[in-house]
């Protein structure tokens, strides 16, 4: 039978001796190294029996831990921290960002990109711009279809998303004031038109509003009576006009607003290899060694001697028996890997709901129930009465 390696009581760590060498050059994870190594021999049975692994065991499983405890850790803070940092550049002057050390505060840039496109919709601003075109009225012809207009034009009927149709009358404030508030009479006749009634040079009497009110009903139902009122329908790009345009309408342009939905996929679309696209972008890169406080240093203590435990339970399994003086031992195998099993499962649930306990939620939640509590308290002290 070979002659199996076993742990010879010390050791000395030098960069180069994990496998991939993340912390190797940082002196706190050096000086932890042999420490951890030996605290894991210790725990495992030594110097009472052999423990079948060397130094570099040990430094791969305690590299291992602190790269999972960084894992952990960023894949909670991505959760917290991914609405905020969507789309921002990862990457300046070819320099890579990283945000393993920054505190990320909420902002509203998401909410004012989505309102930019509720904007757009409600033509109140956003980020798409919207084109203007016409159909030309002929008479005794109700019914347009905008698909004809929009291939005349070098359009896709599918493309054009309709806006706003122009079919409102002036305003009849603007009739009633002359136009641009002036009539031709001059100041004297915008006056009178706004309710100020002339009594000799420069002297008038301000009327009540409602005479300005009344008279603007007044015009508004005397074209709704006299004259033909206008509306459309637009159902499936077919613009129907009410009433029927007549002779006297011949030529006449009814003019409409437009978007392309190209143009609204575009814009809500940022195609940027520097801009966080997806959580595999967060610029989270692994943690510093010395950053970590003695709590997470404890975690990944306990966490390298389960996997001290399983690389021990793994060797075992090859050398099942070993052959001793009248006798066989036979080793633990099976336990040491279903206790390392265990004890990994058990360390990184316990290092989730550790986080998640510390979320912004959480905390939020937290001292709204402090407050709530801090109130009830103050309201059991008795309320001093004053005799004046």
């Amino acid at each position: 039978m070979a002659n199996i390696p076993i742990w010879p009581g010390s050791s000395s760590f030098h960069p180069g001796d994990t496998p991939f060498g993340f912390y190797d050059f940082n002196p706190d994870f050096q000086k932890d190294a042999d420490r951890v190594a030996k605290f894991c021999s210790l725990r495992l049975g030594y110097p009472i029996e052999n423990v079948e692994l060397q130094d570099i065991n040990f430094y791969a499983a305690f590299e291992e831990a602190v790269t999972v405890y960084s894992n952990e850790l960023f894949a909670y803070k991505q959760r917290e921290d991914y609405l905020s940092l969507e789309g921002s550049s990862y990457s300046f002057g070819g320099t890579q960002v990283d945000l393993s050390e920054a505190v990320i505060t909420p902002n509203l840039q998401p909410i004012i990109n989505l309102s930019e496109q509720y904007g757009t919709w409600a033509g109140v601003g956003g980020d798409v711009d919207w084109k203007k075109g016409y159909v030309t009225l002929t008479s005794s012809i109700q019914d347009y279809d905008l698909n004809e207009w929009a291939a005349s034009v070098g359009l896709t009927g599918s493309d054009v998303e309709i806006m706003k149709v122009y079919y409102e009358p002036t305003p009849a404030s603007i009739q009633f004031l002359g136009g641009m508030g002036y009539s031709a009479t001059g100041v004297a006749g915008f006056a009178q038109g706004a309710g100020i009634q002339g009594y000799g040079v420069n002297s008038f009497l301000l009327l009540p509003l409602s005479f300005d009110m009344n008279a603007i009903q007044e015009i508004e139902m005397y074209r709704d009576v006299l004259f033909s009122n206008f509306t459309f329908q637009l159902i499936n790009n077919k613009l129907r006009i009410f009433p029927v345009p007549s002779v006297a309408d011949d030529g006449n342009k009814l003019w409409f607003e437009y978007m392309l939905k190209s143009d609204e996929f575009c814009a809500s679309v940022d195609i940027d290899p520097q801009k966080v696209g997806n959580i595999s972008q967060m610029p989270y890169r692994y943690v510093d060694y010395d950053t970590i406080n003695s709590v997470g240093r404890s975690w990944i203590f306990e966490y390298t001697l389960a996997l001290s435990k399983e690389i021990l339970g793994y060797v075992r399994g090859k050398y099942s028996q070993v052959p001793i003086p009248g006798a066989e031992v036979t080793l633990n195998q099976q336990d040491l890997l279903t206790s390392a099993t265990s004890d990994k499962n058990t360390l990184v649930d316990r290092l989730r709901e550790y986080f998640e306990s510390t979320s912004r939620q959480a905390l939020l939640e937290r001292r709204a129930a402090e407050s709530t509590a801090r109130n009830s308290e103050l309201g059991q002290v008795p309320m001093t009465i004053f005799i004046g």
